[in-house]
């Protein structure tokens, strides 16, 4: 019986072509990039204090507008440019996933289930889920929530968290905040359950409701990055680090969050 030799070179070439395919989607995000001189960024457009499109001129603003610009600007050189498409709960791990856009920075927490299909880079903002009620509510926290109709956001993961502390409470999914919001003040919750960074935005927006209970859980929110996409990975959290020792990132949790009622912002600073 003839000894089958050939199948050597042949599994060698095999290993090295497979090998290669590996490196290059790797390197593909940040080689694209550093091409482009752009990245492109999943967004949300209805998030106050984070990201939200401005009306007056169409242009998405906020803290993680400007993070994710200055981010841009750590890793491409002063000619980098930060490229903007809009994302919601439902969608943004899709675009990921597809190739749509090279990361998403939107109030995204950091699971362990999200991180079987995407890597996150290190924390940029450490939230933590707390609650919005109407500023006459009886609900002072989270164990109050039982036998209430609570109010979340489909595709998020705190309608889930909720269950865990208020196991009686019933939970409604709305498509945004703006419906959530609108849902709360007509009676059809009892309270809305979030982070309590994009709670005290809807607050601000809406004097007839109050953050309460303060935060119950921890929700550090995470730069998605697709699988396979080390050097990006390691490119962004080096810049991340970068604007926290610079004093950038304070710079930018004062300008957005300095003046909202009830928030202590200096806890946020990095130092």
């Amino acid at each position: 019986m003839k000894k089958k030799f050939w199948l050597i070179p042949v599994l060698f070439c095999m290993l090295f072509l497979s090998g290669c395919r590996q490196k290059v989607a790797d390197q593909a995000v940040l080689k694209n990039a550093q091409s482009s001189k752009t990245i492109t960024w999943g967004v949300e457009a209805d998030m106050k204090l984070f990201s939200l499109i401005d009306v007056r001129d169409d242009v998405h603003k906020g803290f993680e507008i400007d993070l994710a610009k200055a981010i841009t600007k750590q890793i491409l050189g002063p000619s980098g440019q930060a490229k903007f498409v809009t994302a919601t709960a439902q969608s943004r791990i899709p675009l990921l996933k597809n190739g749509n856009v090279d990361a998403v920075i939107a109030t995204m927490s950091i699971t362990p289930e999200r991180k079987k299909v995407i890597d996150f880079s290190n924390s940029y903002f450490n939230a933590g889920e707390s609650l919005l009620v109407p500023t006459n509510s009886s609900i002072k926290n989270v164990h109050d929530l039982n036998g209430k109709t609570v109010i979340g956001i489909v595709g998020d993961n705190s309608s889930e968290v909720v269950k865990k502390f208020a196991p009686k409470a019933k939970v409604i999914g709305m498509q945004n905040y703006g419906q959530a919001v609108s849902a709360l003040k007509s009676h059809q919750g009892d309270a809305l359950v979030s982070d309590n960074g994009v709670l005290y935005g809807l607050a601000v927006e809406n004097p007839s409701l109050v953050v309460t209970g303060g935060t119950f859980t921890k929700e550090p929110y995470g730069i998605a990055i697709n699988k396979q996409q080390k050097p990006f990975e390691r490119a962004v959290n080096r810049a991340i680090t970068q604007l926290q020792h610079s004093g950038e990132y304070n710079h930018l949790i004062k300008k957005w969050f300095g003046q909202v009622p009830g928030f202590n912002y200096k806890e946020m600073y990095q130092r």
